[in-house]
């Protein structure tokens, strides 16, 4: 029996649905991907797809050659990966959204038999991934980091502060003037981090269950990493204010108390082409009083 390739639609649907896969692990590693890098990785992958039909040797070989070498090489590409445990974390992501991607297209082939022939062409495929991008990049909001413990590296000049810190979704505190998201941390790190940190305050109002309103000092911090499941990410200039009140009472927390409130509005990337508006209009539009 004779088969004829196209190579040109091969590399088009491996391309296109290793985009979507890469975007959504994108979503649920921090975003420590680009746009170039996504499209890098996609294409490193769908040429991965063509590496068995150029490979001599058995079918199997060269098949599990080329899943392989497109599935590291588009990790590789796609993410800056800072170490083995993070390539890993990536690599059960990537294989847990093909898993969902794969089945879904199974199922409906198998489900309505009439559109076969649509469902695995060329379109047909790429439609049914782009539902399941859809589908799954809506299922988790803000990529899976709301509600989590991570391991938090505070750097200014000279002085790093490793502590464990909470993703929590219910931290929406932003400074005023920027809209950038505002980090929590205990008046105990905000003291030995002050000395380095650059001179000057903003003012940041809050409202807190038990107490109307109150203002916080915000200070920018010039460096921050957070780790979250072997995943790394670097923030530049991130703001941060200490709470008059204990974070956490509870100190069984791998040994340790959370002595940081992530703001999870740091993960989303900031749409371009104007400043944001300032907290007290985006979320308390008539008590613009309170930064006044």
């Amino acid at each position: 029996m004779h088969y004829e390739l196209y190579v040109d639609s091969l590399f088009l649907v491996n391309f296109v649905m290793n985009l979507y896969l890469l975007m959504l692990v994108n979503r649920s590693a921090f975003r420590t991907a680009t746009p170039g890098r996504l499209l890098l990785g996609a294409a490193v992958g769908g040429l991965g797809g063509l590496l068995p039909y150029l490979l001599p040797g058995p079918g199997l070989l060269k098949m599990g050659t080329g899943i392989v070498a497109g599935t590291v090489g588009m990790i590789l590409m796609a993410f800056p990966v800072r170490g083995f445990r993070m390539f890993v974390k990536l690599l059960e992501k990537l294989l847990l959204y093909s898993f969902c991607m794969g089945g879904a297209l199974l199922f409906l082939v198998r489900a309505i038999p009439g559109l076969r022939n649509v469902l695995t062409s060329i379109f047909g495929i790429m439609g049914v991934g782009g539902l399941c991008f859809l589908f799954l990049s809506r299922s988790r909001k803000g990529g899976g980091q709301e509600e989590s413990l991570c391991r938090a590296v505070l750097i200014c000049k000279a002085v790093q502060l490793e502590v464990i810190g909470l993703v929590d979704s219910g931290n929406t505190l932003t400074e005023p003037i920027s809209g950038k998201p505002v980090c929590i941390v205990t008046e105990q790190i905000l003291s030995s981090l002050k000395g380095d940190l650059p001179d000057g305050y903003r003012a940041v109002p809050y409202h807190s269950i038990g107490k109307k309103r109150g203002i916080l000092e915000g200070y920018q911090l010039p460096e921050l990493k957070l780790e979250l499941n072997g995943i790394t990410r670097t923030f530049r200039q991130v703001w941060i204010a200490a709470s008059p009140q204990g974070i956490s009472e509870q100190d069984n927390v791998e040994a340790e108390s959370v002595k940081m409130i992530v703001n999870p509005l740091l993960f989303l990337e900031q749409k371009k082409g104007g400043p944001r508006r300032r907290q007290n209009e985006r979320i308390y539009d008539t008590e613009s009083s309170i930064t006044r």
